[in-house]
C-alpha cells in the first residue's frame, strides 16, 4: 500500500516546495527559458502523479488541475513578487484564487458601468468552430439588448475546435 495522498501533500508543501523556492527571487527570470522550467516541472509532476494516482502519460497541466496545486513556475513567481513587495521593491501582484472559486466560462458575466447617471448592461457572447473550410471565432457584444458590435476572426488551421471556442 502506498503513502496516503494527504501525507504526500504535506511532504510536498513542507519540504519539496521550500527547497525549490530557495533563492527564487534571484533566479525566477531564468524560468522564462523553457529548458529551465522543465526541470522544475518534472519534480512537481512526479509528486502530482502519486497524489492523483494518475498515469505517467498525464500532462503536467492536467495533474495540477487534478491535484489542485498551483503550477510550480507560477508559485515561484508569486513568492518572488511577495518577497520584493515586503522589501519595498514594489512589483505587481495578483493573488491567485483557488480553482474552486473560478467563474465557470458558461456563467453569464454582467458588468454595470455608469455613464452620465445612466446604468446599462453589457452582454458578450463568443463561439468558435473548426470545419474543413477552416477555423474561426466570433464575438457578439450587446448593450442594453442592442447589438452594436460583431467581430469575426479567422484562426490558423492548426488551432483545435476547443481553442476556437
Amino acid at each position: 500500500m502506498g503513502i496516503e495522498t494527504g501525507v504526500l501533500r504535506i511532504i510536498y508543501n513542507g519540504t519539496i516546495l521550500p527547497l525549490l523556492a530557495y533563492g527564487a527571487p534571484v533566479w525566477t527570470e531564468c524560468l522564462k527559458k523553457e529548458h529551465n522550467a522543465i526541470k522544475l516541472k518534472r519534480v512537481q509532476r512526479l509528486i502530482n502523479i502519486k497524489i492523483a494516482r494518475a498515469y505517467r502519460t498525464t500532462s503536467h497541466e492536467a495533474l495540477c488541475v487534478l491535484t489542485g496545486m498551483t503550477p510550480i513556475h507560477i508559485e515561484l513567481e508569486s513568492q518572488a513578487i511577495i518577497y520584493y513587495n515586503t522589501r519595498g521593491k514594489e512589483k505587481q501582484y495578483d493573488a491567485p484564487k483557488h480553482y474552486s472559486q473560478w467563474n465557470h466560462p458558461a456563467d453569464p458575466l454582467e458588468i454595470k458601468e455608469k455613464r452620465e447617471g445612466r446604468e446599462y448592461t453589457v452582454e458578450v457572447y463568443t463561439d468558435g468552430s473548426k470545419s474543413s473550410g477552416g477555423v474561426g471565432s466570433g464575438i457578439a457584444i450587446f448593450e442594453n439588448n442592442h447589438l452594436p458590435l460583431q467581430l469575426m476572426y479567422r484562426l490558423a488551421d492548426e488551432c483545435s475546435n476547443n481553442q476556437a471556442e
